[in-house]
């Protein structure tokens, strides 16, 4: 183990069966070794500053029916809704006014017209009302190629599709045959021409998954030159197929996994972006600051108006649906500085390995920000 810790914090090639290695080790000074190691490249490659990522949940209506997810369009106990313009623009100005420098628009996947368009208002309307200043990441599923150039135009610059397993069999068992793998991972690509920083993550500790598994994703974020992980613990969702298939799951070794995950995936990719996602902190109640400590420098604080919030649980468990925002903000910014490390207020916090990838450019054309440093 210590022979690959060497060779990774020193940037020389490994294999995913060393990387398998590193998932597998199971005592705890092993543990914190690997942390230890993905921290020293974490501050090395990205440093010690954590972004936000303010998140909109605006919609929990879906057309997906994913075997795990609390917001599928089968779960008919999902009381839905439908956040209006005002209030999302409202929730993103309010990240801006309290120096979030970007947000993330996320709901559940819709392709007709009525939602593409209010998504297009949006984003204009936020961009002119931040004076271009706000970044702005989508979570908003498969769309046409047409559309994500309509988005990317009207003001985003990133895009988070998770395709949650690389294993096609696996992916297969989380999904109805309707929900294509090829097509999902054609979408990262079709978000790269377009232009966006493009983000991608994975379940971990899924039934039938493997460290091998687990592995291949990595290698699968390396060969898709993904610029930001947003990845994060299976989390059971009772009114899910997936969870009557699974006896229960034990928070302990998922968190453990969760962590290892972290840290193999910023000791192999380096400067990419990676959330401690809210998962974690599902876990366990210092479970973000362990993702911190772990080798990840995002964290996605919850900005959706509180009455909304109960209805948008992908899975059982989900801390702070009774915070408002400035309740979150005030929470995470103690957590952040508990561990020592800052928040970078005003700032798009672009990854580095995107700035590298794109020359140095890291704005959606036309704006004249430069967000490497500033907003």
């Amino acid at each position: 183990m210590q022979a690959i810790l060497k060779k990774l914090t020193a940037g020389e090639g490994t294999s995913p069966a060393e990387w398998q290695a590193l998932l597998e080790c199971s005592q705890p000074a092993e543990r914190q070794a690997l942390y230890k190691a993905a921290y020293a490249v974490k501050l090395q490659t990205v440093g010690p500053t954590v972004y936000f990522r303010g998140i909109v949940e605006l919609s929990n209506i879906c057309s997906k029916d994913c075997y795990y997810c609390g917001i599928r369009r089968s779960n008919a106990n999902v009381e839905r809704y439908q956040m209006g313009e005002d209030e999302i623009v409202r929730d993103a100005l309010w990240a801006h006014e309290h120096r979030y420098g970007s947000i993330v628009l996320q709901a559940g996947e819709r392709q007709d017209a009525a939602f593409v368009d209010q998504i297009e208002r949006i984003l204009k309307r936020i961009k002119a009302e931040s004076d271009g200043e706000l970044g702005i990441t989508l979570s908003l599923g498969e769309q046409s190629a047409e559309v994500y150039r309509a988005w990317f135009e009207a003001g985003a610059h990133r895009y988070l599709l998770r395709v949650e397993t690389t294993n096609p069999d696996l992916y297969r068992q989380l999904h109805p045959a309707t929900h294509d793998f090829d097509t999902r991972v054609a979408c990262l690509d079709t978000l790269r021409d377009v232009g966006y920083q493009v983000g991608t993550g994975v379940m971990i500790g899924l039934p039938n998954q493997t460290t091998a598994d687990l592995a291949q994703d990595i290698r699968f974020f390396r060969d898709h030159d993904i610029d930001m992980i947003g990845m994060g613990p299976y989390v059971l969702h009772s009114e899910t197929p997936l969870a009557q298939r699974v006896d229960a799951i034990n928070p302990v070794t998922q968190l453990e996994l969760g962590l290892k995950m972290i840290a193999v995936t910023r000791l192999v990719l380096r400067d990419v972006n990676i959330a401690a996602t809210t998962a974690l902190q599902a876990l366990h109640p210092t479970g973000r600051e362990m993702g911190l400590q772990a080798g990840a420098n995002i964290i996605m604080p919850n900005l959706t108006d509180t009455p909304y919030r109960k209805d948008y649980q992908l899975y059982e468990g989900k801390p702070c649906i009774d915070e408002d925002s400035t309740m979150c903000r005030g929470c995470l910014q103690k957590r952040v500085a508990g561990i020592g490390e800052t928040i970078g207020l005003g700032q798009w916090g672009d990854s580095p390995h995107y700035l590298r990838r794109a020359g140095g450019r890291s704005l959606v054309e036309g704006t004249g920000a430069d967000t490497g440093t500033g907003v």
